[in-house]
C-alpha cells in the first residue's frame, strides 16, 4: 500500500537515467497512472496509427518529436475525469520549454505537485543505454549484464527482447545533445516555480526509489 497522496508529478532526466523504471514503481506506490509518451507513441506505431508512425520516425533518429504532435497526444490522455483528477506520473513530457508552458495550460488549474530531476552523469547513461534491451511486447527492460533467464525471451510474457531502434550509439548521442540544449531550460522553468526537486539517480534501484518516495512525500506534505 502506497502513501495516501495521489500526486501530479513530472519526472525529468537524461535518457537512460532510469525514469521509466522508477516512474512505474512510483505509480504503483502512489496508486496513480504512469503516463509515458514514448510508450504511447510506440504503441500507436505498432497499431499503424499515423501519429505514432510519425513520432517513431523522429525517435528512431534520436530527434525530438515536434511539440504540436506530443502536446496533442498528452492533452488527449489528460482529459478531465482521468489522470488529470486522480494524479499521474508523467514520463517523457515535457521535453521543451513550449511543452512545459502548454502542460500548465492543459492542467487547467490543477498544477503539478512536483517535478523531479533524476540526476545521472552522461557517461553513466551512455553505458546503460548501450546495453539496454527491451521486450517488444510488454516493454519490460533488460540489460546485457542482466538478461532474461532463457536467451533473449522475455521472462514476463515470452516476447522477443531486442535493442530498440532508437538505442543505437548515434541516436543516443543526438538525444543527449537535445537534452542539454532543449530540456535543461525546463529545469530552470520549474525551479523558478519552486516545484523542482533533484534526486540522485546513482546506485541501487531500490535506494533510488526510496529517495524519490521520500522526496515526494516530504515536499507534498509540507
Amino acid at each position: 500500500m502506497g502513501d495516501h497522496v495521489q500526486p501530479r508529478l513530472v519526472l525529468l532526466g537524461k535518457q537512460g537515467a532510469g525514469k521509466g523504471t522508477q516512474a512505474t514503481r512510483l505509480a504503483g506506490h502512489f496508486g496513480v497512472p504512469h503516463v509515458s509518451t514514448g510508450d504511447m507513441f510506440r504503441a500507436l506505431a505498432a497499431q499503424g496509427v499515423e501519429a505514432g508512425l510519425e513520432a517513431k520516425r523522429y525517435m528512431d533518429e534520436g530527434d525530438l518529436v515536434p511539440d504540436e504532435l506530443v502536446i496533442a497526444v498528452v492533452e488527449g490522455c489528460l482529459e478531465p475525469g482521468g489522470p488529470l483528477d486522480d494524479g499521474f506520473i508523467l514520463d517523457g513530457f515535457p521535453r521543451t520549454l513550449p511543452q512545459a508552458v502548454e502542460l500548465d495550460r492543459v492542467l487547467d488549474g490543477r498544477p503539478l505537485d512536483l517535478v523531479i530531476e533524476l540526476d545521472v552523469p552522461r557517461a553513466v547513461v551512455l553505458e546503460r543505454i548501450a546495453g539496454r534491451r527491451v521486450c517488444e511486447q510488454c516493454q519490460r527492460v533488460y540489460h546485457v549484464d542482466m538478461p532474461p533467464q532463457r536467451g533473449w525471451v522475455c521472462d514476463s510474457c515470452g516476447g522477443t527482447v531486442r535493442q530498440r531502434d532508437d538505442d543505437t550509439e548515434a541516436a543516443i548521442d543526438r538525444r543527449l545533445d537535445h537534452y542539454d540544449r532543449r530540456t535543461v531550460p525546463i529545469i530552470d522553468h520549474y525551479r523558478t516555480q519552486a516545484r523542482l526537486a533533484v534526486v540522485d539517480g546513482i546506485g541501487d534501484g531500490d535506494d533510488v526509489f526510496e529517495r524519490m518516495v521520500k522526496t515526494v512525500t516530504e515536499r507534498i506534505r509540507d
